[in-house]
């Protein structure tokens, strides 16, 4: 086993329990936006067309937009919330799930490759994500919307701790 330097040690854990870090709230920011804008010209490519040419009460239906943003809305904090990660001695937990609960546990010795991940939309809200690949082509290990510099970091510390547990192999 290899030693954990004295900087990461208070990221790892205390007693037996993980330290979880949560998504940082531009992530929510980003995606409530997009929600916003989206069903917002839904509505109004709805409403719009059938209030001038089938009369104002058919335009009702861009309300259903509406009601469908509200909800999301909603859902987006949840799902925002249930979002988090842990780095341990020997390996990094990714959990998340509002109704199924879904936790990944990648060992740092089995990791291939770690991207950092950022589109357009992203980069404009300063974010970045980060994906895990490893031997397991069905291990979905992604942490979105994270800030650069600790995508970064992380990135950089998943490398290493990957490298030095898979020498061995």
């Amino acid at each position: 086993m290899g030693t954990v330097s004295p900087t990461y040690a208070g990221l790892m854990e205390t007693g037996s329990e993980p330290v979880w870090t949560g998504l940082p709230p531009g992530l929510l920011t980003m995606r409530r936006l997009l929600l916003v804008v989206w069903l917002g010209a839904a509505a109004l490519a709805v409403g719009l067309p059938l209030g001038l040419l089938a009369g104002p009460a058919w335009a009702a239906f861009a309300l259903l937009p509406l009601a469908l943003m509200a909800w999301g809305w909603v859902l987006l904090g949840r799902n925002w919330r249930s979002w988090r990660y842990a780095e341990r001695a020997d390996d990094l937990l990714i959990s998340r799930g509002v109704l199924w609960r879904e936790e990944t546990v990648v060992p740092y010795g089995r990791m291939q490759l770690v991207e950092v991940r950022s589109g357009p939309v992203e980069r404009h809200f300063g974010l970045a994500g980060v994906q895990l690949h490893t031997a397991a082509a069905a291990t979905d290990a992604t942490i979105p919307g994270l800030d650069p510099a600790e995508a970064e970091r992380l990135r950089d510390r998943l490398t290493e701790l990957g490298e030095a547990r898979s020498a061995g192999l």
